[in-house]
């Protein structure tokens, strides 16, 4: 499958951790997942921070962002790793890994 999508990320936050998400997987903030309205879960995801170029690849096990505005939800652990922290939202490419 060929997907690619622009948009914009978010992060969990920590009250998130130890809850069940929509695929029945306890949410980690230390594992690299996320949240995506429709893609299947298991799927991976390369997720690119457009404003550094720094990218990670995460796992769809949650459904989400609930927020109009936004195309994906990251773990802690993945957002920390494109360096997004501080600001909370940044404009993302996704594109689905083989």
């Amino acid at each position: 499958m060929d997907f690619v999508e622009y948009g914009m990320a978010s992060y969990y936050s920590d009250d998130f951790h130890g809850k069940k998400t929509a695929s029945g997987e306890v949410y980690n903030k230390w594992a690299y997942t996320c949240a995506h309205r429709t893609l299947p879960f298991g799927t991976k995801l390369k997720v690119i921070n457009l404003e550094n170029k720094k990218s990670v690849i995460v796992k769809v096990n949650d459904r989400g962002p609930y927020k109009k505005d936004r195309i994906v939800d990251l773990s802690y652990i993945a957002a920390k790793d494109i360096d997004m922290i501080t600001k909370g939202i940044v404009k993302v490419k996704i594109e689905v890994v083989k």
